[in-house]
């Protein structure tokens, strides 16, 4: 197998380079208001950290995208980068009726990149992927920038939703 010669740095997006506090309140009402959180996300405010690291590895990396948001926000989630003047790259999704854990999705797809190239970094804010990432072998950094959420961590675990 020929390994590609330029490195995929790859980035999360909810709590890792958007802010997602103001759409929390979707998650604290039972049943969660899902419909409402995702619709929210196009208002996420930037982390200027995880902005910041991002246009920093853009620099010998190519970017990747990897989020638990479903594909049904794909068009929202692609300008809201666009909006950030954020550097161009695939953006990879849960699709819609997926309900793994995070951890488990999200570390499939990180074999997958890694598979051909040098996977550089893993930039995200869920411990249980940046645990599980780490032992699979990749170099994870965390994204503790965000103010945590109790629910959102619940959501990404157990209801495999983001």
């Amino acid at each position: 197998m020929t390994r590609n010669s330029r490195p995929v740095a790859v980035f999360d997006l909810d709590n890792t380079l958007s802010g997602t506090a103001h759409r929390q309140h979707f998650l604290e009402r039972r049943p969660r208001d899902w419909d409402g959180f995702f619709a929210a996300a196009p208002d996420d405010p930037p982390l200027a950290e995880g902005i910041a690291l991002c246009q920093e590895a853009a620099r010998e990396c190519e970017i990747v995208y990897l989020t638990g948001r479903p594909e049904r926000c794909r068009r929202d989630t692609v300008a809201w980068l666009a909006a950030q003047q954020l550097p161009e790259g695939p953006v990879h999704m849960r699709r819609n009726a997926d309900r793994r854990p995070a951890r488990v999705t999200k570390l499939e797809i990180l074999r997958r990149l890694g598979g051909d190239r040098e996977v550089r970094m893993l930039v995200d804010d869920d411990e249980l992927v940046c645990d599980a990432a780490e032992k699979a072998g990749f170099r994870v950094v965390r994204a503790r920038w965000a103010t945590p959420s109790e629910e959102l961590e619940k959501a990404q675990e157990k209801e495999g939703r983001t």
